[in-house]
């Protein structure tokens, strides 16, 4: 998919959000569908055809469901349908991985299925969890993130939001889900997925946000594929051009709710969407590697405060710093960094600084070296951007090439971190630069803008100064791309 210049400024503003901690995500059923479950039609269909009526001919399904009821006075049939389709052993789409991975500190849904909390859990996420009223009233301890599911969830069908006696009487029912949504589309930039915008609870609730706050609205925004023959119900020119013109007219109405349309040619483009959001995130992190037994051919004092004048130099170009604390370089980093961050409180702040010190002795049953990887494996994986330093260690009394480095260089680029060695630093970092340049292409995207740099980041004869001012206008041209 070519990023349309639309979706491209999208996505630069929904990174400044994630970097603000006012990003957040509405989920409709077609986040879940790929991974297999039912859309509301389907779940409704042998409701429909026990009550002998034809879903090609009916839309409004939230009727059906209150026809049912109505009908067999309980909703014991529903209720089994909801714990048959959503129980499923289904795995989570990638999207729910990338969504779970991003730094969002609530997901909104009226999706019944587990397919998102499971997803966040995984990621080592504390959840905490919200489908009743007497659970807003409650904080999980140390949570991470937020799921609210304002229709209900799974274990608990009779509760489910499903008729349109549920749906008329929401806003008394579930008064505080509306009055947190409200405060939160007031305070957060949401991004809907999988969302058709004919739920009438969100409808109520943006409609009254857009009566009181309509000059002074946040922008949030949504995807809107566009129409073509082959689609659901539109199977030759007349019903694509019916279905163009309505899509334009429900496109130009989300607007009075400041909901911006970001059109896709295809649902799988939502995917390669959230793909550039993350690496444009995580672009913004930084992982220093690096150990030193040694400095040579430099002074101690000089290479300490190269790395000190590094870390400082990551910071104020507003980027976030992640660090094991390597040997001989650990102390310098965090150094600098907060030097940068309390001599500029207003413009830094300490969350910049991600320290990870590796675990140096085995305390249970798994081996050292198996929770280095995974150690790494796990600090890595949140960067977009990795450097290399030095990389010495001492083995036996011999001063010898740190393989910890190198392992960190491989994983680096497994995750697509944009790598950059300091050779003129010599040892693990000069025989990186060495691998670089072998095989320049594999590396990076456009290697004819970075290899110059970490070239002259190579030379032995490039000083310390001007090691830090090229670093220094690289950091500004790649956050500007």
């Amino acid at each position: 998919m070519k990023l349309t210049n639309e979706i491209d400024v999208f996505i630069n503003d929904y990174v400044k959000d994630l970097n603000a901690g006012t990003a957040s995500i509405f989920a409709g059923a077609g986040l879940s569908i790929p991974a297999g479950y039912v859309n509301w039609t389907d779940l409704m269909s042998e409701i429909a055809t026990d009550l002998g009526l034809d879903l090609n001919l009916e839309k409004d399904l939230v009727s059906i469901a209150q026809y049912h009821v109505n009908e067999n006075q309980n909703r014991t049939k529903i209720n089994r349908k909801i714990l048959e389709e959503f129980t499923e052993d289904v795995s989570e789409t990638e999207n729910h991985k990338i969504i779970s991975r991003l730094p969002i500190s609530s997901i909104w849904t009226t999706n019944y299925d587990k397919l998102i909390e499971t997803a966040l859990e995984k990621e080592y996420k504390i959840v905490d969890l919200k489908y009743t009223n007497d659970q807003l009233l409650t904080t999980r301890p140390k949570r991470d993130i937020v799921v609210y599911k304002m229709h209900g969830d799974v274990n608990h069908p009779n509760d489910a939001i499903l008729t349109k006696e549920q749906y008329e009487q929401y806003y008394q029912t579930h008064e505080p889900f509306i009055n947190a949504l409200s405060g939160e589309l007031t305070t957060k930039t949401f991004l809907f997925i999988g969302f058709s915008f004919n739920d009438p609870n969100l409808d109520y609730v943006l409609s009254r946000l857009n009566f009181r706050y309509r000059k002074q609205q946040r922008q949030h925004y949504c995807f809107v594929k566009t129409p073509k023959i082959g689609d659901y119900n539109i199977s030759d020119q007349a019903s694509l051009d019916y279905s163009v013109k309505k899509q334009n007219l429900i496109v130009n109405d989300l607007k009075r709710y400041g909901i911006k349309s970001l059109r896709i040619n295809e649902y799988s483009d939502i995917n390669e969407i959230l793909t550039e959001i993350e690496k444009r995130y995580k672009k913004q992190t930084i992982f220093i590697s690096g150990s030193a037994e040694q400095y040579d051919p430099f002074e101690k004092n000089s290479a300490l405060g190269f790395i000190h004048n590094l870390s400082k130099t990551i910071i104020k170009n507003d980027y976030r710093i992640v660090n094991g604390f390597g040997w001989g370089v650990g102390s310098s980093v965090i150094n600098g960094a907060l030097e940068e961050i309390y001599s500029n409180p207003k413009k830094h702040s300490e969350s910049q600084l991600i320290l990870k010190p590796f675990p140096q002795f085995e305390t249970g049953e798994k081996k050292l070296g198996e929770m280095w990887e995974d150690y790494r494996q796990n600090m890595i994986s949140k960067c977009g951007i990795a450097l290399f330093l030095f990389g010495n260690k001492n083995i036996e009394g011999k001063n010898e090439i740190a393989n910890g480095v190198i392992r960190e260089f491989e994983i680096a680029h497994a995750n697509g971190c944009i790598c950059l060695p300091i050779g003129m630093t010599g040892y693990a970092s000069l025989e990186i630069f060495k691998k670089i340049i072998a095989e320049q292409k594999k590396y990076y995207e456009k290697p004819e803008e970075i290899i110059p740099i970490i070239e002259s980041l190579s030379d032995s004869a490039t000083t310390f100064d001007s090691a830090l001012e090229q670093i220094d206008k690289l950091l500004k041209k790649m956050k500007k791309n």
